[in-house]
């Protein structure tokens, strides 16, 4: 994966800790397309701004698979965390019917260092 972009509404304090921790998460369920994932957008907000509520947090990722347009999900949740992994398990979910299982050649072409 090439780039993690995380943007952030002015009601969500953002910053390098999150940043680092949102890039951890995506990093880690989307570690197996590797280079088939070019880039992926985060966009971070409070919907309620200072009211608060519940699941009023909401997390937009977009994929850009290489040579296939983009994809993408939202998750809306209590906390910013779990708004985050919320959509990173989506993202993954999304993504997984988008390019087939990896190790099974039948479902994936790209893939042909296996015969079948």
């Amino acid at each position: 994966m090439q780039v993690i972009q995380v943007n952030t509404d002015d009601n969500i304090e953002g910053g390098e800790e999150l940043t680092l921790h949102v890039q951890a998460e995506i990093e880690a369920s989307l570690a197996r397309f590797g280079d088939q994932i070019t880039r992926v957008e985060v966009h971070l907000s409070d919907e309620n701004s200072h009211k608060g509520g519940a699941n009023d947090k909401r997390c937009a990722m977009e994929a850009r698979p290489a040579g296939r347009p983009p994809v993408a999900v939202t998750h809306s949740a209590a906390t910013v965390d779990l708004a985050v992994n919320g959509a990173s398990e989506k993202l993954e979910r999304l993504l997984e019917r988008a390019f087939g299982r990896l190790g099974n050649v039948k479902r994936n072409p790209y893939r042909g260092d296996e015969t079948v």
